[in-house]
């Protein structure tokens, strides 16, 4: 049976349509998918994002392990109240999953891991932890919200506790900061501005849901988010990432932190082989020039090889079909995409398509 978050029944309550996501009741749209991707590039949106996993680990041994699970240094993170983004890898290389992990103390840290990667995930966690002083913990009560738009920030912050409005006023991204039971982070997946926040009870979590929407923020459901990251050029796990590809074949290779090269970290090993034998593939973006809408699957064929689409979609910005794909490395220019049978044209083009609001691909005349 599907589980559900403390907001199932706002969610009921205001039409939303329910689908299975990872073995949770989450709400695809409200209606209109359309309406909701607008909301969000154009004033605020609002989604329940509490089927995420929030992992906090902490102990004397927290950096050092975290040095060693992850692909990204957490060492970066110099103070309390910063965030990275980065995968964790198998010893192949492959991507377990990607995540945001926040340091909230000298020796404590919170993970938000993908909600259909959860088994997978903590067992990984916990073998790797195995014999190191350190604790794990899930905080599997906690209630996650995703406030993202231009105007998120200012409807948000009348509603943050006092002791936080000051300091998430001036937050940067990929900063977050904690109290009163608030966790609010500068960070999201639709490629705006917008909070993430994390909070324990979810009496307090349903107050603000509720006062976000009376305030004009839309309630957003999984298909907006779906488009809204594609167009932003943001991975999914499961499709455009996954354990028989690493990151420097996905689009990723930023996330890897190869200094200090005395840093160990799973996967190292069989990252820097693939680095030193050249990789034969990468993540391209892909605009489609003729009819048709791109999905995952399909094959692409290029001048110098064939490839696959590992997301698409029709894009409500640009008002045409955008997509993901794994093709051959020195690809580009234009292609030709098999939909239905039929080969469409294509044009191959740098993997983000809209930023803040802000159109980054050359839409030509077509």
């Amino acid at each position: 049976m599907s589980k559900t978050t403390p907001l199932y029944t706002r969610h009921q309550d205001a039409g939303a349509k329910l689908v299975d996501f990872g073995g949770w009741q989450m709400p695809l749209h409200y209606g209109s998918q359309l309406d909701e991707h607008h909301a969000v590039r154009g004033h605020a949106g609002i989604f329940d994002v509490s089927h995420m996993t929030v992992v906090d680990v902490s102990g004397a041994e927290a950096t050092p392990f975290l040095r060693g699970l992850l692909a990204n240094d957490v060492a970066k993170l110099k103070a309390p109240g910063r965030g990275l983004y980065g995968c964790m890898l198998n010893e192949a290389g492959g991507v377990i999953d990607d995540l945001i992990v926040y340091r909230t103390g000298a020796d404590s840290y919170r993970l938000v891991v993908n909600a259909a990667t959860r088994d997978q995930d903590l067992d990984w966690i916990d073998t790797c932890a195995a014999d190191r002083s350190l604790a794990v913990a899930e905080r599997a009560a906690a209630v996650m919200l995703a406030v993202q738009g231009p105007d998120a920030v200012s409807l948000t912050l009348p509603m943050v506790p006092d002791a936080l409005r000051e300091s998430v006023q001036a937050l940067k991204p990929f900063h977050c900061r904690q109290a009163d039971g608030w966790f609010v982070a500068r960070t999201g997946y639709t490629g705006e501005a917008g909070l993430e926040i994390i909070i324990d009870d979810a009496r307090v979590a349903l107050d603000l849901w509720d006062e976000l929407i009376a305030c004009g923020c839309r309630p957003c459901g999984l298909g907006a988010r779906d488009t809204l990251r594609l167009e932003a050029g943001l991975c999914l796990y499961g499709q455009d990432l996954d354990e028989a590809h690493t990151p420097l074949v996905s689009g990723l290779d930023w996330t890897v932190a190869w200094e200090p090269a005395e840093r160990d970290f799973v996967g190292r090993a069989a990252l820097e082989a693939q680095r030193n034998d050249g990789a034969t593939e990468a993540l391209a973006g892909l605009l489609l020039e003729d009819r048709g809408v791109m999905r995952h699957g399909q094959r692409v064929l290029t001048a110098t090889g064939e490839g696959v689409i590992t997301s698409g979609s029709y894009s409500p910005t640009l008002g045409r079909s955008i997509a993901l794909a794994r093709v051959p490395v020195d690809a580009h220019g234009h292609c030709t995409v098999e939909i239905r049978n039929a080969e469409r044209r294509a044009r191959l083009v740098p993997p983000a398509f809209v930023r803040n609001g802000e159109v980054l691909v050359d839409l030509g005349d077509t």
